[in-house]
């Protein structure tokens, strides 16, 4: 495939093995288990990039809001030359998982893609001559696991199924294909506004935030959803993160799912005009209080 970009989710952590790409119908020699002699070792250095569905499954198990589950177990990073924002798992200063404990993982239930899918991972490819991507996925073996040199044997498609992957990548498939479709798009779309990186990282992983936005009276007035639909979106959080996927493809790609209400657009430029023109004036307004404020200053010196 020539001209593509690819969008990975592969390790729990960076590893220095080149990685080898597999179809679903390969075979997986490995089994991972409390016995194994290297458990828990993948975890002692975390590198978990998580996507939207991660947040929302870690966050419920938790008992915590997005908000507040961003702020304690998140470390931010871009994941484009656009500042486009990504965020991982924090971890200790060793770099070992937060979540990590002496029976493993206190999260298993509900843990990241990534660690669904070690010692595999997902490979997604969009060539920019085709309008959709191709899943394809990766297999690393790296010295120090020993859950390659169990019997277990099985297809990719069994390992993910037995992993509970297929769920995770169905629904976070939408916002793989605009981080694809961004990076494929290039130069012609360039850098989002800053406005638009705020709106990527909110509807992505601050999923709360997001539905205040969505619920505001500045949004209502803007998009005509009805009724029925507001209530899902304020209730369910699933639902909310599709929407989510449909605005961010409106605001990159102009994509225009989301039926906007006659009128409303014209409305808001006015209301932004009018906003922008109050600050300006109140701008002039201190900037010349401070000026007169340093004469008198200096009047007063002088005396």
């Amino acid at each position: 495939m020539s001209q593509d970009d690819t969008f990975k989710f592969e390790l729990p952590h960076s590893s220095p093995v080149e990685p080898t790409r597999l179809e679903l119908d390969d075979k997986l020699k490995f089994r991972c288990h409390r016995g194994v002699s290297c458990w828990n070792r993948c975890c002692s250095r975390a590198d978990v990039t998580l996507a939207p569905y991660d947040i929302l499954r870690m966050k419920d198990a938790l008992g915590m809001d997005t908000t507040e589950f961003l702020k304690q177990h998140t470390v931010p990073f871009e994941l484009d030359m656009h500042s486009v924002p990504g965020l991982k798992l924090r971890t200790d200063d060793e770099g070992a998982c937060l979540f990590m404990g002496k029976e493993g993982c206190s999260v298993y239930d509900n843990r990241p893609t990534a660690c669904r899918y070690y010692p595999s991972g997902l490979l997604s490819m969009k060539s920019i001559s085709e309008a959709t991507d191709e899943r394809h996925f990766l297999l690393i073996k790296e010295d120090h696991c020993k859950g390659h040199d169990e019997d277990q044997i099985q297809t990719i498609g069994e390992y993910r199924k037995a992993q509970g992957v297929e769920e995770y990548d169905d629904l976070n498939h939408e916002w793989y294909q605009i981080i694809l479709k961004k990076k494929s798009t290039g130069p012609s779309i360039g850098k989002p506004s800053d406005m638009s990186l705020q709106m990527f990282f909110m509807a992505s992983y601050d999923m709360d935030r997001f539905r205040r936005f969505v619920m505001s009276d500045s949004f209502i007035k803007m998009y005509d959803l009805s009724d029925d639909e507001y209530a899902e979106l304020e209730k369910d959080d699933i639902a909310l993160m599709k929407f989510g996927f449909r605005l961010m493809k409106q605001v990159f790609f102009g994509e225009l799912t989301i039926k906007e209400r006659e009128g409303a657009w014209e409305e808001r430029i006015k209301e932004r005009k009018e906003i922008l023109e109050f600050r300006k004036q109140a701008e002039i307004a201190a900037h010349q209080k401070r000026e007169e404020e340093a004469r008198n200053a200096s009047i007063d010196d002088k005396e």
